[in-house]
């Protein structure tokens, strides 16, 4: 009897959970969601510590905790349950303890903590506060970096300098150089400088002073300096250039972790980056771009032999750029990955034979690591249907594995279709790709409205990924098919392919996304050609403004933090390397392509309902240029309206905004496509 009970159960469970009607996702379930990053394996290999924001809608607030699962999987343990942030964990060499970044005081700090529990120990108490925590391999010390005065080598001057600007009854800032501002900060008068701090000392030891910022305020990669394996040498990057906002002269250094003469070990005027030491001590490896001023051109992986100086390049015949990479505990293989065609696939490399093969080339995949024994990578697994969860796979590419399911009973519930992948003939007949989303309860007898997205970039690519401030599958909730291509200058598909946008930005890259309409157009009977609206940001709503002036094919559009005068946005952007090396110079040099490829130049022509959305500390595509684009539509009588954040910047962050620009995208949407 007691058998044919358990048969019943296990019948009646998987009939009860499959009768369920699932729903579309709302903003609400998004904002429920809990976001995994970060995972760290301990020196046993046994367990991964691991990071979860949580957010707070009716608080406007997020939260992070640290939290342990094994690397078979299993029962999560939550470590730190502090309010605010506790990020960044790292394990002690002896994998006792977890050092940790935690805001739980007011500004970043440094805490310790054992891994069986109990309280936090804080470990330091620096003015300026700590970002980019790392633990020597012996122990002894902790890395970070901080942002204070060029003037200060101590942690005391940069106090007493804090605390003089705020007895001060003076806002106004005096500029003498570029760059004045960076995305959505002002960097007017301080530099980033790396500092290390002993397990049990007070008393910092800077160890990159000078005018120059450690790590570099602009570009970088995914970690800017490492600890050599013996413990008592530094890499870093520095950009010594005069004027950093029209360079991309990232190189990198070298300085005993005791203080002393910084060694230049590159001299390649493009981009060097994203340095690690190899765990045998004999390199140090980074990424390297060859063309100087620009930002993606391919990542190439290089060696640098620490006994000789002799430099290798592993990649130079792969045309693909390495994202993150990481070394084998025993320095024959580098694990990295790349974008791929929308997704973020895995490699391997032989490091003594230069070969490379594709092990995992599926799903968005990041935040590489490796278990101490080599045998298994771990990371971040995501795909357009599925937020991010820790994965494992053999480094081989064999036994892919889900350990972490931190939002899985909340994603049952949800109806959210996988992505459809399909490839047309663009501009000159170049193959271009694409990738359609389908809505909730899809009937293919059944005509849909259709939301056309444009990514920005310009280089870069939509992903199979569980985008937040893009999330397809919230485009699709309200009965909408969505449409992504990879235009020209997407990375993924070739070094050439990406190139062909600059210079050209309404050129290729248009009439791509045009072709691709008119393939969708022609090839799904279930999307209603007459009811498409576009929506963008930053480059995507540069597309979206430049698609304003050019056609009517769309219904209405959705521009956001988009460039409408791109004269103007040359002056008020800080990185003046960009818009130098994509519109060919600056408008005093070169103000025909600055005119022709300008939004503003055939403003006359927009006839589309557009909805305008921009934030106030937006410093990388100035507020300005939403401004403007506004103005042109309501002065020429254009169904238009703008949403403006004045405490935002180039993204939408805090969960009340978020979800007044969803409402507000849906709700104009909703208006003209039904």
């Amino acid at each position: 009897m007691k058998r044919l009970t358990i048969l019943y159960f296990i019948w009646f469970v998987p009939f009860f959970l499959f009768s369920q009607e699932k729903s579309p996702i709302t903003f609400d379930d998004m904002i429920a969601m809990e976001r995994i990053a970060d995972p760290q394996v301990s020196p046993d290999g046994k367990s991964i510590a691991f990071m979860i924001t949580t957010f707070n809608k009716s608080e406007n607030t997020s939260n992070s905790n640290i939290f342990l699962v094994s690397v078979e999987g299993g029962e999560i343990r939550q470590l730190t349950t502090v309010p605010r942030g506790n990020h960044s964990p790292r394990w002690s060499p002896d994998g006792e303890s977890i050092g940790f970044i935690s805001t739980r005081d007011g500004s970043p700090q440094i805490y310790t903590i054992s891994v069986t529990g109990g309280e936090a120990k804080k470990r330091s108490d620096i003015a300026t506060g700590v970002r980019g925590l790392l633990w020597s391999p012996d122990g002894s010390r902790f890395a970070y970096w901080t942002e204070g005065y060029p003037e200060c080598e101590t942690d005391e001057c940069n106090r007493r300098r804090l605390e003089e600007k705020e007895q001060s009854k003076i806002e106004a800032m005096i500029f003498d150089r570029l760059l004045y501002r960076h995305w959505d900060s002002w960097k007017h008068d301080t530099r980033y400088h790396l500092y290390v701090l002993p397990l049990d000392a007070e008393t910092p030891l800077i160890l990159t002073p000078g005018d120059y910022d450690t790590p570099p305020v602009s570009l970088g990669g995914y970690w800017t300096y490492d600890f050599s394996p013996d413990g008592n040498e530094m890499v870093f990057l520095r950009n010594t250039d005069e004027m950093v906002a029209v360079s991309t002269n990232n190189d990198v250094f070298t300085v005993p972790v005791d203080g002393g003469e910084m060694k230049q070990i590159t001299t390649n005027p493009a981009n060097d980056f994203q340095p690690a030491y190899s765990p045998d001590g004999k390199y140090i490896s980074y990424l390297m771009m060859e063309r100087p001023g620009f930002e993606a051109d391919r990542h190439q992986l290089v060696l640098f032999d620490r006994a000789t100086g002799e430099k290798t390049n592993l990649t130079a015949d792969l045309d693909y750029s390495v994202r993150e990479y990481i070394w084998s505990p025993d320095a024959r293989y580098i694990y990295f990955n790349a974008d791929d065609k929308g997704n973020m696939s895995v490699f391997s490399l032989s490091v003594a034979e230069k070969a490379i093969e594709k092990i995992l080339d599926n799903g968005y995949n990041t935040s590489l690591r490796i278990t101490p024994d080599g045998s298994k990578l771990i990371f971040l697994r995501q795909r357009i249907n599925m937020p991010a969860e820790i994965f494992s796979m053999d480094t081989n590419g064999r036994n892919l594995r889900q350990l972490t399911r931190i939002n899985g009973e909340l994603i049952a519930q949800l109806e959210m279709n996988p992505v459809e992948h399909f490839w047309f003939d663009g501009a000159d007949n170049t193959r271009v790709h694409g990738m359609l989303l389908k809505p909730p309860a899809f009937d293919e007898n059944k005509m849909y409205p259709m939301i056309y997205l444009a990514h920005g970039g310009p280089q870069g690519q939509w992903g199979d990924q569980f985008h937040y401030r893009w999330n397809a599958q919230m485009f699709a909730s309200r009965g909408y098919v969505v449409a992504m291509v990879n235009r020209r200058g997407s990375t993924g598909y070739g070094q050439n392919f990406t190139d062909q946008i600059s210079g050209d930005w309404g050129g290729k890259a248009y009439r791509d996304l045009m072709k691709g309409l008119d393939y969708l157009i022609e090839n799904y009977d279930f999307i209603d050609k007459d009811n498409i609206g576009a929506a963008g940001a930053s480059y995507g709503g540069y597309m979206i403004n430049w698609i304003a002036t050019q056609t009517d094919r769309f219904k209405c559009l959705v521009s956001h933090a988009g460039l409408f005068n791109v004269f103007s946005m040359y002056g008020t952007t800080e990185e003046l390397w960009f818009p130098e090396w994509e519109f060919r110079g600056t408008p005093y040099e070169n103000p025909e392509l600055y005119e022709k490829w300008s939004p503003l130049t055939y403003a006359k022509n927009i006839t589309t309902p557009t909805l305008v959305v921009h934030g106030y500390y937006d410093f990388r595509v100035d507020v300005s240029e939403g401004f403007q684009m506004f103005t042109a539509l309501q002065r020429q009588g254009v169904e238009s309206k703008m949403l403006y954040f004045p405490d935002e910047g180039h993204w939408i962050q805090k969960p009340l905004n978020a979800e007044l620009w969803y409402n507000t995208v849906l709700d104009w949407m909703d208006t003209y496509l039904k």
